[in-house]
């Protein structure tokens, strides 16, 4: 019995020890392979005709507001005020009634007076895989600046870049907290799930009709 213990601490140990090599290995792969294409100010980012806001919650679960929410919102209004970005597609959740990433953002920029006419909205956006796909399968576009957190804009800028497709990313402001935490922790087995959508050449849940931004 000790010895059947032993061995299955061992057996443990190794697929614990395969596993954080796996993860760091993504993480390393996804953070080196997209940093030239990322940044922090609206002086040094180029000028692309279209935006890509990733979705999120308005209000956490506590009634609280979502900051992730609030500084993607305030990232979006900087490139369009600086003259960086003229349109936007905004991809996110729409899958239950009551839950609408997509048109809360468009709501909230178009109260900080982004055009709404310049607003583009797609509710397939389930995972940021799919999104980068639609973006150039529905949407038409090739090249964009997308825009989230920095940890999420690495994956997304990879992920497109993976597909050939010219994307630029912006840093909204991080948000620093517990909840960031759990944030950037389910992040990094989202990286590994990367490679893995890659070597079974997942398809997005849904297309549709492609979508014309003048």
């Amino acid at each position: 019995m000790k010895l059947f213990s032993l061995k299955f601490i061992k057996r443990l140990i190794l697929f614990a020890g395969i596993l954080a090599l796996i993860i760091f290995l993504a993480d390393w792969r996804i953070k080196t392979q997209s940093s030239e294409y990322i940044y922090n100010n609206t002086d040094s980012i180029p000028e692309n005709k279209c935006g890509l806001l990733l979705g999120t919650i308005k209000t956490l679960k506590s009634g609280e507001e979502n900051l992730y929410f609030t500084y993607r919102i305030d990232a979006t209004m900087k490139l369009y005020e600086a003259g960086k970005i003229e349109y936007l597609v905004i991809s996110g959740d729409n899958s239950k009634e009551d839950y609408n990433e997509p048109q809360d953002m468009m709501d909230e920029l178009v109260r900080r007076g982004f055009p709404a006419d310049k607003l583009y909205l797609d509710f397939a956006g389930f995972r940021t895989y799919d999104s980068m796909i639609r973006m150039k399968e529905i949407f038409g576009q090739t090249s964009f600046t997308i825009i989230s957190q920095k940890f999420h804009v690495e994956r997304a800028v990879f992920i497109a870049r993976h597909f050939e497709l010219d994307a630029i990313g912006y840093n909204a402001k991080d948000v620093e907290s517990y909840g960031g935490f759990k944030t950037k922790l389910r992040e990094k087995f989202a990286r590994v799930k990367v490679f893995i959508d890659f070597l079974f050449r997942k398809k997005p849940k849904f297309l549709g009709d492609p979508v014309i931004i003048p």
